[in-house]
């Protein structure tokens, strides 16, 4: 893996020269239109990156993304990539490794969710401060590499808290409702059934999602300081559960994608 990313490293250096980026973002669902605030200095298609996965959703793009945000040096990944897709955790996790090689200090990752929680609706933001990983494997299984963490990483706080406090004072100040939420990463990629969305929020879940976790345990493992933002876009919670579709998902993102822009822009600037 080490001699992998260190292969990948070494190309897109030299495609983007003495740029460092100080910030990662992996733009999930919510987050597309993020890249239309970039000041683009750079981007590279994933399939033109050596041993990079290819995201294979047609609506996430799959290039990389080197520029300028709110004064700040960024990397972007337009495209994720899930553990549905066929991909084992150590190919969704290598752009994570391959960005803290490339300089950032920082995490940004977003996504979208189904609510656990009454209290949390259709359209709101969650603030991810913990979760719960129901994925059937593990990104660290395997023998360990010392050179980016040790055997046994700590996870007692996987999510920064100051940049949750200032996330959630931003989107205060911007009349935006936001919550402090437990997410519970799933395989997919179909979605839950009623007995699972009960059990999820009796093992202490607020939102259900089938991402973002493989990466956050990188990130941690590499003591790379994390923020996750989710887009709610769907109720799980309700005794007569209806059907979603893709199209709802997708429609109830692009509504509340300017907030969690916003969001993101102003958190950005502040660290």
């Amino acid at each position: 893996m080490y001699h992998l990313v260190e292969d990948t490293v070494s190309f897109i250096r030299q495609r983007i020269g003495e740029f460092t980026p100080e910030f990662g973002i992996i733009l999930g669902t919510g987050l597309g239109k993020l890249v239309n605030e970039i000041d683009i200095a750079y981007q590279i298609m994933y399939a033109n990156i050596p041993n990079f996965p290819i995201s294979t959703l047609e609506f996430h793009t799959g290039k990389l993304i080197f520029g300028v945000l709110n004064g700040r040096n960024v990397v972007a990944m337009q495209g994720r990539l899930h553990y549905y897709e066929g991909y084992n955790m150590q190919e969704i996790t290598f752009p994570v490794r391959v960005m803290k090689d490339l300089g950032i200090k920082k995490l940004f990752v977003s996504n979208a969710s189904g609510s656990l929680n009454e209290n949390i609706k259709k359209g709101d933001i969650g603030i991810i401060d913990d979760h719960i990983n129901l994925l059937p494997d593990n990104p660290l299984r395997g023998p360990n590499d010392d050179r980016y963490g040790v055997r046994f990483p700590d996870m007692s706080a996987p999510y920064d808290k100051k940049m949750q406090e200032q996330a959630l004072q931003i989107a205060s100040n911007i009349g935006v409702r936001a919550h402090r939420v437990v997410y519970v990463s799933t395989p997919g990629p179909h979605l839950e059934t009623r007995a699972e969305y009960r059990y999820m929020r009796l093992i202490g879940g607020d939102i259900v999602g089938m991402s973002t976790v493989p990466e956050v345990i990188v990130a941690n493992h590499m003591q790379l300081p994390v923020f996750a933002i989710s887009v709610v876009t769907d109720e799980g919670f309700h005794a007569d559960l209806q059907p979603v579709s893709l199209q709802e998902i997708v429609r109830v993102a692009s509504e509340v994608e300017p907030k969690m822009t916003q969001v993101l822009k102003e958190l950005i600037a502040m660290q």
